[in-house]
């Protein structure tokens, strides 16, 4: 699944291309996604203009004169950025055309995405109305997630996913935040010290932001909104190698399952 990093990513890659275009057209294709596309997407759409693009998590927001676009990109979603229009794949599900003839394609495999118009005076959309704050943004430190944390005996990889927490935190960098700042996944979340959290938020904000530097982290259907692949998954120090070394300390990296996700630590250098 796209994480936050990669979602970043596709918004970076997009804003440049979409700012201050006027909707010449929708074509939907396949409506049956994660949830079906409006039915009225196209006739709502028709003439906006989009201001900026920004994100919520792992939300895409295209924020038009008279509403917002939410887009989820799912298990395997991708934005691309067409300078014209070309012949749809057969995943290539909705594409918004500009007024200057590009397109903006939304192409998803698996069709776990989706896409959602909030018109202006909407209440916020309930996908959004929960979240936590960002883990990149201010108000997220360890001072934070201590007091959250408190008297939750779930394991603190399960806690900092839980997006009424932090939001946008998945799979890849949890695990990898947990491995810098040294604990162990399965520990509780209200037995760790408040100054080991001041480490985990430290590790979480650092492995985010150098995922969005370094394009976010290739699996095995996300590229980038040109069609570049993220490449973050070389400087993965512990997920997807179970049983291998530790790039600290040598030894075999372990592996267990939390909330029914795969995940790799150490055993030595994780407390």
């Amino acid at each position: 699944m796209p994480e936050l990093p990669e979602v970043e990513t596709t918004r970076r890659g997009i804003e440049p291309h979409v700012v201050g275009r006027r909707v010449a057209g929708v074509a939907v294709r396949e409506s049956r996604l994660r949830w079906p596309v409006p039915a009225d997407l196209q006739t709502a759409l028709a003439g906006e203009t989009v201001r900026w693009v920004t994100r919520r998590a792992k939300y895409l927001l295209l924020e038009l004169t008279g509403g917002t676009l939410l887009i989820h990109l799912g298990m395997s979603g991708s934005l691309l950025v067409l300078k014209q229009a070309s012949t749809p794949g057969r995943h290539d599900h909705v594409d918004i055309e500009w007024d200057d003839g590009s397109i903006l394609r939304y192409s998803d495999p698996r069709r776990f995405g989706s896409l959602h118009w909030i018109r202006v005076g909407d209440p916020i959309h309930r996908l959004l109305a929960n979240l936590g704050p960002e883990p990149l943004s201010p108000g997220f430190n360890g001072h934070y997630l201590h007091g959250r944390s408190r008297s939750r005996r779930q394991a603190v990889k399960s806690f900092i996913m839980d997006g009424r927490i932090v939001a946008g935190v998945g799979n890849i960098y949890a695990a990898e935040a947990l491995f810098r700042a040294g604990i162990r996944p399965s520990r509780q979340a209200g037995r760790i010290s408040r100054a080991r959290y001041e480490r985990l938020a430290s590790a979480i904000r650092t492995v985010l932001a150098e995922a969005i530097c370094k394009g976010g982290t290739t699996l095995r259907d996300f590229v980038a909104e040109d069609g570049r692949p993220g490449y973050f998954q070389q400087a993965l120090r512990v997920y997807g190698r179970s049983g291998g070394p530790c790039v600290q300390c040598g030894e075999r990296l372990r592996s267990t399952r939390i909330g029914q996700r795969a995940t790799v630590y150490c055993g030595h250098c994780q407390r």
